[in-house]
């Protein structure tokens, strides 16, 4: 019923959007006469906000057309090589990018779109044969295309890999960590014909007993009926996900802003006195911010549940005994794959130590193939996006990559 009482909270407020935004174009109108006046330019500004935060955000594009190379711009062309119905692999080709190292960019399935890692893509193109995993709004899925849980997600990393061929980097962003390094096992153990030459896993959960965080608590004190009963939901006609459960992404973005709510107040306070203001480059960068933030998916409930279970109450993986497709998943198997892990020092998502444990669950791997980097003063976001990934640690993931590439020749 929750996404019923959405759907129709919007249908209600669609009338108020409407009528707001016709006022915000009349009062705006260059030939107003009262346009100068201090009270019009608070009406113009409060319904331009009111529009704003009860808009229905869609999918952002990646949009990334160019990129700089030694000064100069080089077009970038967005193609789909491969299709799925939970999600579609792009590769954002470049000229002569044949050459350089293949990397396989698993964006996290937990809640926005794989356009959250756009400024982490921009990065990694200009040295590197970039794909990108382009997740699928579960409420978007029509019924009949099957289920999706955390084994379909391991196995759609396997096939990724496979599909790509020899010599494939991998690098995990959050929530994908697990069914990554989960899927490395499961190729070792299968003896694939191709295996990653790498994974670099950033701020993700393997082990989230170390440092625990106020999102890895709620995760583990909840019941797992709780989570079902109370944010699991089915997806309301006509979408075309019709019946499926989900974990609507209306909800996950609530708890989102209810985690640092005093923060999006003002945001929005600032906004409105920009707007009244007409100053054009805060509410560019306001708008920049939220039009991503605010873009939200639904997930799988299998996938949801099956990865609040495995991961952050039972801790499968570090304990060892996940299993993929009942068979068990034996990290020590990974011989052949560099690991590298990346966490930020004020991550308030995947605390310190968590993600650093994926290099105890390898002990075969050779020393020399084993790399760690904190970065100091960066939350979770800037781990991989922001200055901090472009200056920081994107150089030292490129340099972990050729350093592969160089040993294996």
């Amino acid at each position: 019923m929750k996404y019923h009482a959405y759907e129709l909270a919007n249908a209600m407020i669609a009338p108020w959007r409407l009528g707001a935004r016709h006022l915000k174009q009349q009062l705006d109108y260059p030939m107003n006469p009262f346009g100068w006046m201090p009270v019009n330019r608070k009406i113009v500004a409060g319904c331009d906000v009111f529009e704003r935060i009860t808009r229905r955000y869609t999918k952002p594009l990646f949009g990334i057309e160019t990129v700089d190379i030694d000064g100069a711009a080089v077009a970038v062309i967005e193609e789909t090589v491969l299709d799925k119905p939970f999600c579609s692999l792009l590769r954002f080709h470049r000229e002569n990018s044949d050459g350089d190292p293949k990397v396989l960019l698993i964006a996290p399935m937990s809640g926005h779109f794989a356009t959250l890692l756009r400024g982490t893509a921009r990065a990694m193109i200009p040295g590197h044969d970039l794909y990108v995993t382009d997740w699928a709004d579960a409420g978007t899925v029509p019924l009949e295309d099957g289920s999706f849980d955390l084994d379909d997600f391991i196995d759609y990393i396997i096939e990724f890999v496979q599909f790509l061929g020899p010599d494939v980097h991998i690098i995990a962003v959050c929530q994908p960590a697990v069914p990554a390094l989960a899927a490395t096992a499961r190729m070792a153990a299968m003896q694939t014909p191709f295996k990653p030459a790498s994974l670099t896993m950033m701020g993700g959960p393997i082990d989230t007993r170390r440092n625990p965080t106020v999102v890895n608590e709620l995760a583990q004190n909840k019941s797992l009926a709780w989570f079902e009963q109370s944010v699991i939901s089915r997806v309301p006609f006509p979408n075309a996900g019709y019946a499926r459960r989900v974990y609507p992404g209306f909800v996950q973005l609530s708890g989102f802003m209810t985690m640092n709510l005093d923060r999006h107040i003002t945001a929005h306070r600032k906004l409105f006195e920009h707007l009244v203001e007409g100053d054009e480059d805060p509410v560019e960068q306001h708008d920049k911010f939220y039009d991503e933030y605010m873009s939200v998916m639904d997930l799988p409930a299998e996938f949801y549940l099956q990865t609040i279970e495995t991961v952050f109450q039972k801790h499968a993986l570090p304990d060892g005994f996940m299993t993929h497709r009942a068979a068990p998943v034996d990290c020590a198997l990974i011989t052949e794959t560099a690991i590298m892990t990346v966490e930020g020092e004020k991550d308030d998502i995947c605390g310190l130590g968590q993600t650093e444990a994926a290099h105890d669950l390898c002990p075969n791997v050779p020393a020399a193939d084993h790399r760690h980097y904190e970065q100091k003063g960066v939350g979770h976001y800037g781990v991989f996006n922001g200055k901090r990934w472009r200056t920081d640690i994107q150089p030292r993931i490129a340099a972990f990559i050729k350093d592969v590439e160089a040993r294996r020749e």
